[in-house]
């Protein structure tokens, strides 16, 4: 168990008991009274999952790297995929082979529920680049190789692939759950909309397309389950895996410091040149500093986790005045914990040496800035500009700007994925975040969907850090868990009772 335990030597237990309010435990479902019951014992996941598995590594290998993208050649494959199964889709032109895909599973017994319409299933279908020689030799970034090796969640078959993991592999269990909910033969009572997009690792254009009122009829959902939290184990406390649902996302300010000055000769050092300019505002915004916060979610989360730990770190991580005194430190001192409870200003890159000996009349500097839920983007912009107003030929130019969003969780959709995600494991927990990063669910949101965002399969550190980095895998085992969890989810929110 990590370190939270040593609290209890400071002698809060009896004290703080009734004055601290603990985090609610989830409402006690009959489990067996769901319509997921049925379709599990249903359905033989093995040879679902197989099937998937097959699909996984064929699609591994059709080329979306962006840039340049040429998401048809996905879209296609999807396409013809979908066929074989009854499915008819259409696809949404970008230009130049870039295309997304959107395929409807009609409801068979429509409620008409208000707020309650069709559940949208998003993948992208776009993967980012990769360095083949870094990778292990025949296991290459579009071999789609299948081989036998030992993986984190006990599995041995491991297909490798740019995209297995982010996020080519969810599109397919989305695909083959929409299918085993189909051939399950149950009565539906609402919609459900594959979409899988295009051009999601770069501007977004793909999903920015289909919520435009052009075509935001052929899709037209409520909600939304997306990519976002895996499962990790022993992240918090040993033993224990925890799924993080993302219900929001931070926005971003993606910025450039731009600095002028009258250009010369590197020989003779001259201050007001636009190098020195630009070194004062970094330090400028070097040294600011956010003040720590913990959003709603973060709470319930911990909450989870306290409850299946027990003991001393139960006891603080259910109560969040504990958490605010005993636990907040410790979130600033890891970078991804960190990242969900500050606004953040991060240096990314340079432009504007071109040689040693000539200093250039134009430098910049470039910063990937997020927001948490609050913190508006034209709030940062004037904060950030405030720091550098003093400073003459220096300016702040603002490239792209999202505001934050968060869709609610007290929500069926989000209940059940959040209960079907842990599968029955004892030592699995799940709950609520706000993702450090975006995905398209933050475009989504602006339509008024609620999305939440989670891959249903247990990686280890090593085979998360894969994604966007070397030897991207998934294993059988974690497709058949995935798609199993996605089609109950479904099933328990979509089938009639």
């Amino acid at each position: 168990m990590k370190k939270l335990a040593v609290v209890v030597a400071l002698g809060v237990g009896g004290l703080l008991t009734a004055t601290c309010a603990t985090t609610p435990p989830p409402a006690v479902v009959d489990v067996a009274a769901l319509p997921s019951a049925r379709v599990r014992a249903a359905v033989d996941w093995d040879s679902v999952g197989a099937a998937a598995f097959t699909d996984l590594a064929a699609y591994l290998r059709v080329d979306t790297v962006n840039p340049p993208g040429n998401e048809g050649n996905g879209a296609d494959f999807l396409a013809a995929l979908l066929s074989t199964h009854g499915i008819e889709s259409q696809q949404i032109d970008h230009g130049n082979n870039r295309r997304s895909l959107v395929a409807r599973l009609p409801a068979t017994h429509p409620s008409n529920v208000p707020g309650q319409g069709a559940i949208c299933l998003v993948s992208h279908i776009d993967v980012v680049t990769a360095e083949d020689a870094r990778w292990p030799e025949g296991r290459g970034p579009l071999s789609g190789a299948i081989v036998d090796e030992d993986s984190a969640d006990g599995g041995h078959r491991v297909v490798y692939g740019r995209g297995a993991i982010d996020m080519k592999g969810m599109g397919i269990m989305e695909l083959h759950a929409m299918v085993a909910l189909k051939n399950s033969g149950l009565p539906r009572t609402r919609d459900v909309v594959l979409v899988a997009v295009a051009d999601e690792e770069v501007k977004s254009m793909g999903v920015e397309a289909i919520v435009s009122d052009e075509h935001w009829p052929k899709v037209n959902c409520t909600h939304a389950i997306n990519e976002g939290g895996i499962g990790l184990k022993d992240a918090i406390v040993d033993g224990q895996t925890i799924f993080a649902i993302s219900v929001g996302e931070r926005g971003v300010l993606w910025s450039r410091v731009i600095a002028e000055g009258p250009p010369g000769h590197g020989s003779t050092p001259i201050p007001g040149r636009a190098p020195e300019k630009l070194l004062l505002a970094m330090n400028r915004f070097d040294a600011w500093k956010d003040t720590p916060t913990l959003h709603p979610s973060m709470y319930e989360l911990l909450g989870a986790v306290g409850r299946e730990a027990g003991g001393a770190t139960g006891f603080i991580m259910e109560r969040p005045l504990l958490v605010d005194a005993f636990v907040m430190d410790r979130l600033q001192q890891k970078p991804t914990t960190k990242a969900i409870t500050n606004d953040t200003v991060h240096l990314t890159g340079f432009w504007g040496a071109n040689s040693p000996n000539v200093v250039p009349s134009t430098v910049w500097a470039q910063y990937d800035v997020r927001l948490l839920p609050g913190t508006t983007p034209a709030a940062m912009e004037a904060e950030l500009k405030a720091l550098i107003a003093d400073i003459p030929g220096v300016h702040l130019e603002v490239v792209e700007a999202k505001e934050a969003n968060v869709s609610v969780w007290d929500d069926p959709l989000y209940e059940s994925l959040r209960r079907n995600v842990v599968d029955g494991d004892a030592r699995t927990v799940a709950g609520p975040i706000i993702s450090p990063g975006f995905t398209d669910s933050i475009v989504l949101r602006r339509r008024g969907v609620r999305a939440y965002g989670v891959i249903p399969i247990v990686v280890s550190a090593v085979e998360s850090a894969s994604m966007h980095g070397d030897a991207e895998r998934l294993s059988m085992k974690n497709v058949i868990r995935g798609t199993r969890a996605l089609t109950l989810t479904l099933a328990d929110v979509v089938v009639a009772p």
